[in-house]
Order: C-alpha cells, then sequence, then structure tokens
C-alpha cells in the first residue's frame, strides 16, 4: 500500500537528512518523518537502504531514494522551474561545485566523530587531516562567498549552495564545538546565522545526538 505522503528516514542532527528536510519544506511538500538512527534502528532503515544510510526519502509510490545528491536531483526534478539551482550552465556548476564542498566538509566532520567515538587509536596526523581538510574547504567556500553581492549565495533567493552550506555549518559547530572558531570565518558564520532565522531551518532542526 502506498502512502499519501513521501517518507524522509533519518535524524535532522544529520547535515545530510537536514539538507533534504529543508529542501522539502523550501518546495512545499508535506513529508513524514521517522527519526530512525542508524545505529539503534538497523531493523528499521534496512528494507529500505542495506547499507543503513541516511537520509532516505520512501516516495509514496513506496519507491526508496538513497544518498542526499540523489534524493535533491529528484526533488528538484519534481519542482521543475521552480528548482532551487539553475537548469545549466555556469551558475549550475557553480552551485554544485559549492554544495559538494559543503558536502565534503560535513563528511569529514562525521567521520572525526566517528574516530573520536570508535577508535581511540586513531593516528592523529589523520586528526589533523581531517582538521585541515575541513578548514581549507571553509577557507574557499569563504573566498567565494566574499564576492557575493546578494542576499544569498546566488542571487535574492535561497538556492542548494545555501542549503548545503548552513547545514554543513551547523553540524560543525554543535558535533566539534570551538575547533573551528567563527572567528577566523566570519562571512560565513554571519551567513549561517542568518540562515537559521527561515522558518524551513527553525522547523528542521535537532541538537546534536553523539552516536553510540
Amino acid at each position: 500500500m502506498s502512502n499519501p505522503k513521501p517518507l524522509l528516514i533519518g535524524q535532522y542532527d544529520s547535515p545530510f537528512v537536514r539538507r533534504v528536510g529543508i529542501v522539502l519544506t523550501l518546495y512545499g511538500v508535506a513529508f513524514d518523518h521517522a527519526p530512525w538512527s542508524t545505529f539503534g534502528d538497523v531493523v528499521e532503515i534496512a528494507p529500505y537502504n542495506p547499507l543503513l544510510r541516511v537520509p532516505v526519502l520512501v516516495r509514496p509510490d513506496g519507491e526508496s531514494l538513497i544518498e542526499t545528491s540523489v534524493i535533491i536531483d529528484c526533488l528538484d526534478e519534481d519542482a521543475g522551474a521552480a528548482a532551487l539551482v539553475a537548469s545549466s550552465g555556469a551558475a549550475r556548476r557553480q552551485c554544485l561545485k559549492l554544495c559538494a564542498l559543503s558536502g565534503g566538509i560535513a563528511e569529514k566532520a562525521v567521520a572525526l566523530i566517528y574516530a573520536r567515538i570508535f577508535n581511540e587509536n586513531t593516528s592523529p596526523a589523520w586528526i589533523d587531516r581531517g582538521h585541515g581538510q575541513i578548514a581549507a574547504g571553509l577557507d574557499a567556500l569563504q573566498h567565494d562567498f566574499a564576492t557575493v553581492k546578494t542576499p544569498y549565495w546566488q542571487g535574492d533567493t535561497i538556492g542548494h549552495a545555501d542549503i548545503a552550506f548552513g547545514c554543513a555549518w551547523g553540524f560543525l559547530q554543535q558535533a566539534h564545538p570551538g575547533v573551528f572558531a567563527s572567528d577566523r570565518w566570519q562571512a560565513l558564520a554571519a551567513h549561517a546565522a542568518r540562515l537559521e532565522t527561515l522558518p524551513a531551518f527553525a522547523a528542521v532542526t535537532q541538537a546534536f545526538i553523539p552516536p553510540k
């Protein structure tokens, strides 16, 4: 039996689940939410994604979409001309690059959490490398953002670049408090703070819960 609304699986303290939730909200798509943990709710998640990863978006017809970029691409297709990214050209490529940087920062931040909690023997050099990669990604984003003259990264309305960055930054500040100080990336921190005041961001949020 199909569900009348799509189902988003995963907790909002994941920057990837949160990103999908915010995009759904901005697109005006009503959805159900299953805040299942990839550690505590593997039995529930497995039928939808055998890799036991989130986010998963289960469409009303029962089809399961996995991986953030795939889910968002499908949502953009459904949105058509209202998509939060240009359909082609340099603006689209720039948006995808910015999203890739923010997504990579979020992935490194998650990996550092796992290393800290599950492997007390992780090499300090590996930790330093991860911190360096995140800092370099933030530097690249701030360098690009310095050229922005509009309210949002690519114009007068919010787009995927803003959402991906906002979710990555919010996760960094919660999961690694004090490690990536905002005074080094003041412009980014100010942009993230403004994003958090938006209704879509406020509606899709959760305090970070360390995995166990």
